[in-house]
């Protein structure tokens, strides 16, 4: 999911990697409304509210909105930067440390919530938007700009794009291609939907609060060492199987 990159990253390794990265930011979105009542997966919002208040000139109010921004900006960048920089150390998995800094902020805020009334609600969300601008650099360039998984403006135009050109075979006729990326699509959409159901629900209905943020970290551990566990895992059937074949062989020669 995480490990395989460039040529050898597949269609399967990008819907794997869209459906659990886009089930987590529905749960930071969901959670981080209903904590603070601000939208934390993406700045569309606040561009619009920033430009709002410095042409009313509220340049004070405006400012916490230009702060949204440039943490999702600082975030994309922050996340791109380590990947460049340890990228040519060939046995370190360049997008894990990214990943763990994004746990370690939803981690941060759950606990803090636990021993602390949240006072400063600007810096959750500055918090939860930086993660989210971690998250949707990190998976834009593991898979190659395919996925993009914080916010849906953007998949809602290539999915009706995309649906349109199924109706002209002649001029788009790898269908087999453009109904892979379709589906990509809609499982982007339909998990975000599913992890903002979930959060809701979590948040609310099992009274967890930003203790939800905590699901969604342990979410993002499990992914990032998927690959790993399972080759270990192979790695241990495979000697059990050799084992077993070689007392067989010694058992029949005998």
């Amino acid at each position: 999911m995480f490990r395989h990159q460039g040529k050898s990253r597949t269609l399967k390794h990008n819907l794997q990697i869209a459906i659990v990265l886009s089930f987590v930011a529905g749960i930071v979105n969901v959670t981080g409304f209903l904590s603070i009542e601000q939208l934390t997966t993406n700045v569309t919002g606040h561009f619009a509210l920033f430009i709002y208040d410095v042409a009313n000139f509220k340049f004070w109010k405006g400012t916490i909105y230009f702060l949204y921004i440039f943490s999702f900006l600082f975030g994309s960048f922050l996340s791109s930067f380590l990947i460049e920089k340890f990228r040519a150390n060939k046995r370190l998995n360049v997008f894990v440390l990214p990943t763990i800094i994004e746990c370690l902020i939803l981690v941060s805020i759950a606990l803090l919530s636990n021993i602390m009334e949240i006072q400063y609600k600007d810096a959750i969300a500055c918090m939860l938007l930086f993660a989210m601008g971690l998250q949707n650099s990190y998976v834009t360039k593991i898979s190659n700009a395919v996925v993009r998984t914080t916010h849906l403006t953007g998949l809602f135009t290539d999915l009706g794009i995309e649906i349109s050109q199924l109706f002209f075979p002649k001029l788009h006729p790898n269908r087999k291609k453009l109904k892979s990326t379709i589906q990509l699509r809609i499982s982007i959409i339909l998990f975000f939907f599913g992890g903002g159901l979930v959060g809701g629900f979590l948040y609310s209905r099992a009274n967890l609060k930003l203790n939800t943020l905590i699901i969604a970290a342990i979410i993002l551990i499990i992914s990032l060492f998927y690959d790993d566990i399972r080759y270990r895992l192979i790695k241990i059937k495979r000697k059990f199987n050799q084992k077993k074949s070689d007392k067989h062989n010694r058992a029949f020669r005998r």
